[in-house]
């Protein structure tokens, strides 16, 4: 059996977060350091679009991917699958093999499909890229319809994928790894084939790329974005993720969890806040055996991420202000973060919380608002949303030169068709004046 004394659970790309800790913390105890290794470019990338021009250039149609979900599936998977790959310009569908549209993961974080996996059946897909987690591997391998839709995946030798046990469990009984080198999480590596099986990562082999777990999920998306958009495509959507592993900054306010009750955290989220960041903390905390309260500040407890994934609160956030927390965090997400800024009763459990010397955080766009309401004028308290500020109104400079030049176009289109009309007018008048000569 190979060895599996290799950690996957440390994710490869956490978004740098400012956390304003009380000042008079222990000072004996320190976040752990520790360095995760860079992406590497793999080996099979896209072949490079033909440079020939055309008279009319039509823009390609976007890259289709499926990623089904399940009762079970790991949420950090399936999320980060389907946020890396529509920052990437994918149009990703998330399926559900349930009954209904809304799924609960495996760490309890209910996540709403856009398809049921019926209505797939028959559409074809550049990709099929499969989540872990269980019992949604099983899940997934006992659908009769997903079965259908990656066996066909495999025999058009189009790209497919699985992460975590989905390898094991759901590729093998279906014979879709056979002559390929495959991984899978190490729970699971000794049921793969001793002569196929590889303790890497990522790992390419023909059309399937197999990976080993949450810690290695942005590593498996950034792998599909290269072999469907190419190397430069890898680049671009690496640099918005801020791919800063667990490295940190000299700590300057120490803190140690009180032991003496379950660490109760509360993370409010709106419509437009960052998914992947959302469901990260989520899971990872709850990992540790932490409460986790997901409390909405829309007037349902349904919201739309940024990258338009559907997830499911715990609460509103009315409800949820009745109880005490360890610590908030604010999750990013530059339109989501002003939803929070604005919900008037946040902005009270966020200045009692500060007057208790309870924690609280912002990761991403949200130490901003932090700022605005002014929770960040202790010394030490770093901001680290200036990247993502910057990115977010590139985006916005490059939409409004969209519009600016749709505009010209029209009206380019319309003071052509002015003078097709005078011209027609014009000829219409030396017609008229013929026949009555």
């Amino acid at each position: 059996m190979l060895s599996v004394s290799k950690p996957i659970l440390a994710p490869t790309s956490l978004t740098a977060m400012a956390i304003r800790l009380p000042p008079h913390a222990p000072t004996h105890y320190a976040l752990p350091h520790r360095r995760t290794p860079p992406f590497r470019s793999i080996a099979r990338a896209a072949p490079s679009p033909s440079t020939t021009s055309t008279a009319v250039s039509l823009p390609p149609s976007p890259k289709k991917v499926l990623v089904p979900i399940a009762m079970g599936t790991e949420e950090m998977e399936a999320v980060i699958l389907a946020g890396v790959l529509r920052r990437a310009g994918a149009d990703v569908t998330l399926a559900s093999v349930e009954d209904g549209l809304e799924v609960e993961a495996s760490y309890g974080t209910r996540i709403i499909a856009d398809k049921s996996i019926a209505a797939c059946a028959d559409q074809e897909f550049d990709l099929v890229a499969l989540p872990g987690g269980m019992p949604g591997s099983v899940r997934l391998r006992d659908n009769e319809i997903l079965k259908r839709i990656m066996v066909r995946q495999a025999e058009e030798k189009r790209l497919y994928g699985a992460i975590c046990a989905a390898p094991a469990v759901v590729l093998m009984p279906w014979g879709l790894h056979k002559g390929r080198k495959i991984t899978c999480h190490p729970s699971f590596i000794g049921d793969l084939p001793t002569f196929r099986a590889v303790e890497s990562n990522v790992q390419v082999s023909g059309e399937l790329t197999t990976s080993r777990g949450p810690g290695t999920a942005f590593q498996f998306a950034l792998s599909f974005v290269e072999q469907l958009f190419g190397p430069h495509a890898v680049e671009d959507v690496h640099s918005t993720l801020i791919d800063a592993g667990l490295e940190r900054s000299t700590e300057v306010n120490r803190v140690e969890w009180p032991f003496d009750h379950k660490p109760q955290v509360l993370i409010p989220i709106a419509n437009g806040s960052e998914e992947m960041e959302i469901i990260m903390l989520v899971d990872i905390l709850r990992r540790a055996n932490i409460n986790v309260v997901l409390a909405s500040v829309n007037e349902s407890t349904n919201i739309v991420g940024s990258q338009r994934i559907k997830i499911v609160a715990d609460k509103c956030i009315l409800d949820a202000s009745d109880s005490k927390y360890d610590l908030i965090i604010i999750p990013g997400g530059p339109a989501g973060a002003e939803r929070l800024h604005r919900c008037t009763t946040l902005k009270k459990l966020l200045k009692e919380q500060r007057q208790a010397s309870r924690m609280y955080g912002g990761i991403c766009y949200s130490p901003l608002i932090l700022q605005k309401q002014g929770l960040l004028q202790e010394r030490g308290v770093e901001l680290t949303n200036q990247k993502e500020q910057k990115q977010h109104l590139e985006v916005k400079i490059a939409e409004l030169e969209t519009v600016v030049g749709n505009l010209k176009v029209e009206l380019s289109k319309k003071e052509e068709k002015k003078k097709l009309q005078e011209n027609y007018d014009s000829l219409y008048v030396d017609v008229n004046s013929l026949l009555d000569a």
